[in-house]
């Protein structure tokens, strides 16, 4: 009874910490939250610490135009914490702005939170702690491919295979599973936020124009592809002149953007083909039918499934709403947290 009474005044979240973006999912009530993952430091007035201005959205829309006393950061990089403090501010964040107004009594929540199929142990506690900093009652930890494979709708309690690329902000996921579990995952620290530094590069090299962060992001969304079949014709763009320090406004091509990103997408491809030979044979047949699901926001590049059909001979597809699908999962996991918990494969 005391526990029914418990868990009625408690709030239990999935959070999707992702390098780029958060996502809170809540528990009956889906994806509540979904905000960068970027803070805004102003330097206090003693010039000696920092204290936090803004988070998520609010301090995306300073990104590239703050006076020399504020600072834009991101405390996740690659899928694991760079800034523990500052991320613990955040998470606080997120879960007061996610349960606002949902109980007038409510005790810490439950919090399923997602990790890379890489990171580290260290890097695991670092997120756990950072979660139990914030307030969290309990935190469990599940691999962002079992979250995208599960938030995807894939099958993956079935003794079939099904395989899931999931392309983030600083981590891209390749996952086989089968029977609930994952037979293979590996995690590479390549991904969108290197596909924009690689367009930032580029643009300054050939053309001579500092861009920002901002920008770069533009350009990949609109004219960005992975294959010709999804070039799409040209974007006119405004900077700064590495020559004069004047502005300066150029027009560039899809086919320019596509042959500069060819590197990080072959590091992309080399990690799908080696899940591929490293499956079980038993299970590399069922991919034959099952083929391969992109999710994560690198999977929108235009491209991107022709170019990974064409390397695999496989089928690739992209999921529906791939932005969302590890915290759909996340929050699928939040459902089993005390009764399916070995299934799913959480580690402590």
């Amino acid at each position: 009874m005391f526990k029914r009474l418990f868990s009625f005044f408690s709030t239990s979240i999935a959070i999707d910490l992702g390098t780029a973006n958060t996502l809170v999912y809540m528990a009956g009530k889906g994806i509540i939250l979904n905000e960068p993952s970027m803070v805004a430091l102003a330097i206090d007035k003693n010039g000696i610490g920092k204290r936090i201005l803004a988070v998520g959205q609010e301090a995306k829309t300073m990104l590239g135009k703050t006076p020399g006393q504020i600072e834009i950061v991101r405390p996740m990089k690659d899928g694991v914490i760079a800034d523990f403090n500052i991320t613990e501010q955040m998470i606080k964040y997120f879960i007061k702005k996610a349960s606002k107004n949902v109980r007038l009594m409510s005790v810490p929540p439950t919090i399923v939170i997602c990790v890379p199929c890489g990171s580290t142990q260290v890097e695991r506690r670092a997120i756990k702690d950072s979660a139990f900093a914030a307030g969290a009652r309990n935190v469990e930890i599940i691999e962002e491919a079992r979250a995208a494979a599960i938030g995807a709708g894939l099958p993956v309690e079935s003794p079939q295979a099904s395989m899931v690329v999931d392309i983030g902000g600083g981590t891209t996921e390749v996952g086989v599973l089968s029977l609930g579990g994952l037979v293979y995952a590996n995690s590479i620290r390549v991904a969108g936020d290197r596909m924009d530094e690689v367009i930032t590069n580029h643009i300054r090299a050939k053309h001579g124009l500092l861009i920002g962060d901002s920008t770069a992001e533009e350009i990949k969304k609109q004219i960005g592809s992975a294959h010709e079949s999804g070039d799409n014709g040209d974007m006119t763009i405004r900077g700064r002149s590495v020559y004069d320090g004047l502005p300066k406004q150029i027009t560039i091509t899809s086919e320019e953007i596509r042959l500069a990103l060819s590197d990080v997408l072959d590091q992309i491809v080399v990690a799908v083909r080696q899940a591929l030979e490293l499956t079980p044979p038993e299970l590399s047949a069922d991919l034959i039918d099952n083929g391969i699901v992109l999710t994560g926001g690198g999977a929108l590049l235009r491209g991107l499934d022709v170019l990974l059909t064409e390397v695999t001979h496989l089928h690739v597809s992209v999921a529906e709403e791939p932005l969302l699908c590890v915290a759909k999962g996340c929050g699928a996991a939040l459902e089993h947290v005390s009764s399916n918990k070995a299934h799913l494969g959480y580690s402590k």
